[in-house]
């Protein structure tokens, strides 16, 4: 029996979906949801820090949905604004290792953290890491922008369009596909994150809240998918 190697059957790219942020303040007693919003969002450079460790060099996050924006009370979504112009691209910069790409409708947002992350992708742009982060998004909208880009380069010939070049054309760094989805807070669903993308990716759900989601559950995570490829004989 051929024994396969765990240790190298790491996931080139990780997805996560970070849950929990709103229950995680309530039940640490804090005052207001957007405390956990803010100890969320700090919390990604320790994620960044454990995939650079591991050499996982592409992740996508999903930070602010669309529909979240939609939604949320009017203090809650400026909170996150806040977070989004102040403090994800200034912790992605400072890392001096991660690209940050965005996808996601920038039109959603104020003019000065559409700018902010726009000038942070300029200024990071050459690194070896990638991360996506998806903000304002929506996963349909993304597979639509991915067939418009298609057709818009010239990909569709005679009126037919590969899954390829579909894929080619999505918004975020250059790997694409996903390999696994990490959800944190314990909810058995993906809300849309990446569909396309993470047609094929192991799910890992964890029932930590994201603030509490440390480096042992992330290897957690990882050992679940060297498992789960182990049992496939190492594809993907």
């Amino acid at each position: 029996m051929t024994t396969v190697d765990r240790g190298t059957l790491r996931p080139r790219h990780v997805g996560v979906v970070m849950d929990g942020n709103r229950r995680w303040a309530r039940l640490a007693g804090l005052a207001s949801p957007s405390e956990g919003h803010r100890t969320g969002a700090d919390h990604i450079e320790d994620l960044l820090g454990w995939c650079e460790a591991r050499g996982i060099d592409h992740v996508s996050i999903y930070v602010l949905s669309a529909d979240n924006i939609r939604k949320r009370s009017s203090s809650e979504v400026d909170f996150l604004f806040g977070l989004v112009a102040r403090v994800l691209p200034g912790l992605v910069e400072r890392t001096g290792h991660w690209n940050l790409h965005v996808t996601g409708d920038l039109g959603l947002l104020p003019a000065d953290a559409a700018a902010a992350l726009t000038r942070a992708e300029a200024r990071t742009e050459g690194r070896p890491g990638h991360v996506t982060l998806a903000i304002g998004y929506d996963g349909r909208a993304d597979i639509v922008a991915g067939i418009r880009e298609a057709v818009r380069a010239g990909a569709v010939a005679d009126g037919v369009i590969e899954p390829a070049d579909i894929t080619a054309h999505l918004p975020g760094g250059p790997v694409k596909e996903i390999d696994l989805v990490v959800r944190t807070s314990g909810e058995q669903r993906l809300s849309g994150f990446f569909p396309w993308q993470a047609s094929q990716a192991e799910v890992h759900v964890s029932p930590k809240l994201w603030p509490d989601f440390d480096e042992a559950d992330f290897d957690l995570a990882l050992d679940q998918y060297a498992s789960a490829r182990a049992r496939a004989g190492g594809e993907r």
